[in-house]
């Protein structure tokens, strides 16, 4: 294998400027995608037992509802490695304007679907059809959104670059939780319910245009340009990433799943059992999700330059047992109905402890693996770990909560334990602590 293909990011800045322009686009990526999701999560919590499930009960509904948002994170794994393939075999650039248009064009779709009681059971087939798309097309985003960043970052500054990319996250969620919220104080619930729901999803055009206009006006990595000039693609870069790196593999899903699935706890698992169990008005719970949100745009940066200097793995681990302190005192702050202590709440989990999770995340994944599968590599990670996680999360939130009788008891212990698993997996991840490991084991293949 030649010396390019085990070149590790940051060995080619291509200057800040540049850095900093493919970080917002990739940014804007990553908020389209969690706009979708974060969006059909919320109208799932809130409306769409029924809309599209209004034959059965409230609970059964909101599972049913929280099922389908779990189908888009099935597909995820098969759209990282679809994506993955091609991304590693021609370019990141290419894939990434298709990942926006898929994920984009979906949210609107949904927005126009007719409801139950116009087409009956189509509509629900139709919304299944349509989240699998959304899925496939979410699993290829993420890597190639974190890899632009990284791969034009600066030498030591890769943790910064791709935490703003992150920062696309609680944006995606700020965006739909603040437009839900304007409509929820503006309307009936009967108008929300009839047709002001569909509104924040054909607001995802506008999105899509921006998104659009930004990555297509930036270059192709100079990385993956120096390697492919050099050598060869591999055939298939997902059989090489299996064969030669599944110890790293395995470890990092597993890693994953509680920085994904937490966030969905704090936001979905949480808005559900405030509005269900606790009897409270969704605003209230919405509004200390969007101040939650918009500190974490701030503390994201803040986490990423952290790891930078004190080492990924590390702020990793801390952010993860943090929540596992926070587990109790999160559901005692939100059992207080107080919109403050909410919020507080809120903010710990989110700001905080996702924060500093998810700053450290993309680096220290990313550089797992080489450039010639890095693409593969990171969406199999990332699209893995959170169909096991965030995917699979407000389901399973859900259904403990209905076990405990309406209680949080097992869902504490569902945090506490996905986030010491998690903290336990990301020990041996040493290869993703600094760059520089990886010229000691290149991968190499037949190509």
């Amino acid at each position: 294998m030649s010396q390019a293909a085990s070149t590790t990011s940051g060995q080619q800045p291509a200057g800040r400027a540049a850095a900093r322009r493919v970080a917002v686009a990739s940014a804007l990526g990553t908020t389209v995608e969690y706009y979708d999701f974060t969006l059909y999560a919320t109208t799932a919590a809130l409306v769409f037992d029924k809309i599209f499930f209004p034959s059965v009960s409230p609970a059964v509904g909101a599972l049913a509802s929280f099922s389908t948002f779990f189908v888009g994170y099935l597909a995820r794994p098969l759209g990282g490695v679809l994506f993955g393939h091609f991304g590693d075999r021609l370019g990141r650039k290419t894939m990434l304007v298709t990942t926006l248009l898929i994920m984009g064009l979906g949210t609107v779709l949904i927005g126009l679907l007719p409801s139950y009681d116009k087409i009956g059971v189509a509509a629900p087939i139709l919304l299944v059809v349509i989240r699998l798309l959304q899925g496939l097309g979410m699993g290829g985003e993420y890597g190639g959104g974190v890899l632009m960043a990284m791969e034009f970052a600066p030498r030591g500054k890769q943790g910064f670059y791709t935490s703003l990319v992150h920062i696309g996250t609680p944006a995606g969620v700020l965006i739909p939780v603040g437009v839900v919220s304007v409509l929820d104080t503006t309307m009936s619930d009967a108008q929300f319910e009839s047709w002001g729901w569909r509104i924040p999803f054909l607001l995802s055009a506008v999105l899509i245009g921006l998104g659009l206009y930004l990555r297509l006006k930036i270059g192709e990595s100079p990385e993956f340009t120096k390697f492919r000039e050099e050598a060869d693609s591999h055939k298939a870069p997902a059989a090489v990433v299996v064969q030669r790196q599944l110890r790293d593999v395995l470890l990092s899903i597993v890693a994953k799943i509680a920085e994904s699935g937490l966030f969905n706890v704090y936001y979905v698992v949480a808005l559900s059992y405030a509005t269900t169990q606790l009897g409270m008005s969704k605003t209230p719970v919405l509004i200390g999700i969007l101040i939650a949100c918009a500190l974490e745009c701030l503390t994201l940066p803040f986490f990423g330059r952290l790891s930078d200097r004190i080492g990924r793995r590390k702020l990793y681990i801390g952010g993860a047992l943090f929540q596992v302190v926070l587990a109790v005192p999160f559901f005692l702050l939100m059992d207080t109905r107080n919109p403050v202590l909410i919020t507080v709440a809120m903010a710990l989990g989110l700001a905080v402890g996702h924060g500093a999770m998810y700053g450290a995340q993309a680096a220290l994944f990313a550089n797992l693996y080489p450039v010639d599968v890095r693409y593969t590599g990171l969406s199999i990670t990332q699209q893995f770990g959170a169909t096991l996680g965030g995917g699979l999360s407000p389901l399973l939130g859900s259904a403990l909560i209905v076990a405990g009788g309406g209680g949080w008891g097992w869902v504490v212990a569902y945090v506490v334990g996905v986030a010491v698993l998690s903290s336990l997996c990301t020990i041996p991840l040493r290869r993703g602590e600094n760059v520089v490991a990886q010229l000691d084991t290149p991968l190499g293949a037949t190509r």
